[in-house]
């Protein structure tokens, strides 16, 4: 088959992948804006793309049997403008190297460990044991809410309780038993979620009704020492109320890796947002990192080898979304 790998993100998964397929197929890595000779043909014409973005820039892929998106978020890709018979699947395997991230950001934050090596750099020992101004915060003993309980949520809840952490878990539908989970909310009580815990990871993909879900009123509900943590996708955390409640101290801190603004053809390095988080010392910003590790790309090759080898068998394909 006729397989595209578009941009420089999908293009990742393209080495070392024809020895990974049983069969052998035809292989291009596409440029993301596809500006080389031949690439927007090659898109036209392609029987699988790989990639995470799908718009009216790029030409219809009239022959596409598989849109394998790269990535569990498939908010970038429209799918108006495949054929009707065009198959769409996600991939996941990145919830390992978020949950590590989650947990590790967390233990920076609360060990005040960034902090730490600033002052000792400057040859101030503050935070030398024995001295009041440097006692820190245990995360043990202490209660992770997450919102959004899929791959992620449940990674990271795994790892909470090495921790001896309490999870609450706040999601859409109920989620049975869990030997991780020590208290379920449903999403029509966010506000007594984020009261009862001292850590907020929200995990949620980004749709119509997750919008700007924390805004706020929730964060009035935090408590005052809180952090909030954001892997899942910036806009779920509404951006004027995340900057504020930072700014003024409303909560104690945050680590931040999805976004608002992101890189394009106009802007190769903008600000993440339009208020300046970069500002303020009570957050760590991260550009959306979490999920890149060698593992995941492991993870995914597998998937998308899987998908393209059962496409060619005519069995059905795994993680299909449209």
């Amino acid at each position: 088959m006729r397989i595209v790998f578009h941009g420089e993100n999908a293009g990742t998964y393209a080495e070392g992948i024809a020895d990974l397929l049983p069969d052998p197929h035809d292989i291009t890595v596409l440029s993301d804006g596809l500006g080389q000779p031949g690439e927007r043909k090659a898109f036209a014409t392609a029987e699988v793309i790989i990639g995470t973005r799908l718009n009216p820039s790029h030409p219809r892929p009239e022959c596409l049997r598989l849109y394998q998106v790269a990535a569990a978020g498939y908010d970038g890709v429209d799918f108006s403008l495949l054929p009707n018979t065009t198959q769409v699947c996600n991939c996941f395997g990145h919830e390992t190297g978020i949950a590590e991230y989650v947990m590790g950001g967390l233990l920076a934050i609360r060990t005040r460990l960034i902090e730490a090596d600033r002052r000792l750099r400057d040859r101030d020992w503050s935070f030398q044991a024995g001295r009041p101004a440097g006692l820190h915060r245990e995360l043990t003993g202490t209660a992770i809410g997450i919102v959004g309980y899929g791959h992620i949520g449940k990674a990271i809840a795994r790892r909470a309780k090495a921790f001896d952490l309490a999870v609450h878990v706040a999601n859409r539908g109920q989620i049975g038993e869990d030997e991780f989970v020590d208290r379920y909310w449903p999403l029509d009580r966010l506000g007594g979620f984020m009261e009862a815990v001292d850590t907020v990871v929200v995990s949620l993909p980004l749709t119509a009704t997750t919008t700007s879900l924390i805004d706020g009123a929730l964060f009035a509900r935090m408590k005052r020492d809180a952090i909030i943590v954001n892997v899942g996708r910036g806009p779920v955390v509404d951006e004027a109320a995340l900057y504020d409640a930072l700014r003024t101290g409303r909560v104690a801190g945050a680590l931040i890796d999805t976004w608002y603004v992101y890189p394009d053809r106009d802007d190769p390095a903008p600000q993440p947002s339009r208020f300046p988080f970069h500002e303020l010392g009570n957050v760590i910003m991260t550009p959306h990192m979490s999920a890149w590790t060698w593992g995941t790309i492991r993870r995914r090759q597998e998937t998308m080898v899987a998908n393209i080898s059962r496409l060619s068998a005519g069995l059905p394909l795994l993680n299909v979304v449209r």
